[in-house]
């Protein structure tokens, strides 16, 4: 066992209140060599979506043995159940809503389970606060060397949200906004793209199949609120500051940002709000 296990938290909680220390002090009672990283406690409120792309460009960044602890939980209280999955990298706590989507098709998920032993949770767990009651406690019991068997059942089927829209088409590509990070950077769902040379290499993140595009950078025309941007740039520095761009994020997916501004501010965009790009007419 890790003489200083890890555990990396992703909530919709915010910081104004005590929601996310009190699950820190659950974990440390519980599990004292714990080394928690906050992976970021501003998902919109009740937005798995949301939480499931942060998680997906997030994991690999984690040593393999790191317990994911992830509590964006519209249902709780319902008859949705909290779960845990064991992974060849890394251990997942979260409610089976879908958060976990995006990320467990990346992985090799090796077994899953319902969090129903109450000898892992704390005592009369609220209708409103699992996050506390019932997600810390296994988050740290698993970092303190229990086996995802002795938490619960196995789980008879994971929750999948639909993957974001990405459809690629002859000299066009639909998507949608999926995050809009905090300078207001607009980052969509058209990726994986990656360089080469000048041209942009699209492998379809989402739904789309797996076949790659190839399209000359100066070729994109990316329409987003009422906008368009001709061509895709390297990076910010490459526009003078102001101006809206489109360029490649660093989790690989098409974002619109302004150089040292905000394109959400600019555009009015939102989460869920389409992005076309057209190509080679």
């Amino acid at each position: 066992m890790n003489t200083q296990p890890l555990i990396a938290l992703l909530t919709d909680f915010g910081l104004a209140d005590a929601y996310v220390g009190t699950m820190k002090g659950v974990i440390l009672s519980i599990c004292r060599s714990a080394h928690l990283v906050d992976l970021t406690h501003s998902i919109r409120p009740q937005n798995v979506r949301q939480a499931a792309y942060v998680l997906m460009t997030a994991f690999r960044h984690f040593p393999p043995d790191t317990v994911f602890l992830v509590v964006v939980d519209p249902g709780v209280g319902t008859e949705r159940q909290p779960i845990a999955v064991e992974t060849a990298h890394g251990v997942y706590v979260a409610p089976n809503n879908g958060v976990l989507s995006y990320v467990l098709p990346h992985l090799e998920v090796r077994r899953a389970v319902v969090l129903a032993e109450p000898r892992y949770q704390l005592p009369g767990p609220s209708m409103t606060f699992h996050g506390r009651d019932i997600f810390a406690p296994a988050a740290a019991h698993l970092a303190a060397g229990v086996p995802i068997t002795a938490l619960g059942p196995t789980l008879p089927e994971l929750v999948k949200l639909d993957p974001p829209r990405l459809a690629i088409g002859s000299g066009a590509i639909e998507g949608e906004i999926i995050h809009i990070d905090h300078f207001g950077n607009v980052i969509t769902s058209i990726g994986h793209l990656a360089w080469e040379g000048d041209d942009l290499i699209l492998t379809p993140q989402f739904g789309a199949g797996s076949e790659s595009v190839r399209v000359a950078a100066g070729d994109f025309r990316v329409s987003i609120g009422g906008r368009t941007i001709s061509g895709v740039q390297p990076t910010y520095g490459r526009t003078a500051p102001g101006t809206l761009l489109a360029l490649v994020g660093s989790a690989g997916q098409l974002e619109v940002g302004v150089n040292q501004g905000s394109a959400a501010d600019t555009l009015g965009a939102s989460l869920g709000d389409p992005v076309r790009v057209s190509f080679g007419e």
